[in-house]
């Protein structure tokens, strides 16, 4: 290996060249520290929330009512057929105006006799 002199100018700009390309070791050790501390905080929150929710299971069991259900389906039923109703009433609606736009402009281009 030889050495060369090289011009300080020279050294710095090529050593400032790298520093902007590259992290140091110490912030990448510092952005690894951070990013365990927050996947640690994350897992406590977690924790936390599985517990919430386990307790929030047992403080009130599931009460199925079989009329209930049967009558809030009938109601999505019904409700989900007035709806389709709606939208092809305005589809018709729409086709009707499109069709009116179409005959007034068919009316403007023909000459009077």
């Amino acid at each position: 290996m030889k050495r060369v002199l090289v011009p300080a100018r020279l050294r710095k700009a090529v050593r400032t060249w790298f520093d902007s390309r590259y992290i140091s070791i110490a912030d990448h050790r510092q952005d690894i520290r951070d990013a365990l501390w927050e996947v640690q905080t994350l897992r406590r929150e977690m924790q936390t929330l599985q517990e919430e929710v386990e307790r929030l299971r047992k403080a009130r069991p599931p009460v199925i009512d079989k009329k209930k259900v049967d009558e809030t389906h009938r109601l999505a039923q019904e409700t989900a057929k007035a709806l389709d109703g709606v939208l092809q009433n305005e589809v018709l609606v729409w086709q009707a105006i499109d069709q009116l736009r179409d005959e007034r402009g068919r009316a403007e281009e023909q000459p009077c006799a």
